[in-house]
């Protein structure tokens, strides 16, 4: 009978070895709940932030994902983009000054821009809005004048576009029809301007 304390004891070590690492895996994935929930409160906090913004350039669409954007989903915001720079009811003004009234980016900084829209017929978009300076020099936040000690410059980026493989407004053989057929590219667009030494 000696062999009965044995299984005894070993019995109530595996009993309390499993409740051990129960205990601890409903703690991990308490914590990995707690982290979950943590990081969606930052993002939902961030969204709200975003969609009370005045400036339209920061304000995201709600019901969209941030983690990735479809094509359709980017030539749509660009289009409105181009929609709202032709529909604006605010006078074009080419002049190299800060509006500090304005909500909008471009308009307060210290190198001020514009946009203009770029056209290309064989690009999709078609219409891209692009910044353009409205200062060679910069504006000088003392005397809100501007300083030709310093210049301005564009800021470029490069975004996805679609771009026609052959246009069809060119003379191609008989014997080969031009397809629309378009191909993702990146290319360069200004999107706003800074000030240099």
């Amino acid at each position: 009978m000696g062999w009965a304390p044995k299984l005894m004891v070993f019995c109530a070590l595996y009993i309390s070895f499993n409740l051990y690492a129960m205990i601890e895996t409903k703690e991990q994935s308490k914590g990995t709940k707690g982290k979950r929930r943590g990081s969606a409160k930052i993002k939902e906090q961030r969204l709200r932030a975003q969609e009370s913004s005045p400036d339209p350039v920061l304000r995201v669409n709600p019901g969209a994902s941030t983690d990735y954007t479809l094509v359709a989903d980017y030539e749509q915001s660009i289009k409105e983009m181009v929609n709202q720079l032709q529909n604006s009811s605010e006078p074009l003004d080419s002049k190299c000054q800060v509006n500090l009234r304005l909500w909008m980016s471009n308009k307060r900084s210290l190198s001020p821009w514009d946009y203009r829209i770029n056209h290309d017929a064989a690009r999709l978009p078609v219409d891209i809005p692009e910044a353009h300076c409205l200062c060679a020099g910069c504006i000088n936040p003392f005397t809100m004048q501007e300083d030709r000690t310093m210049v301005s410059i564009p800021i470029y980026s490069k975004i996805p576009v679609r771009r026609l493989l052959c246009e069809p407004g060119k003379p191609h053989r008989k014997k080969k029809r031009c397809h629309k057929e378009y191909k993702m590219v990146m290319e360069t667009i200004a999107v706003g301007c800074t000030c240099i030494f």
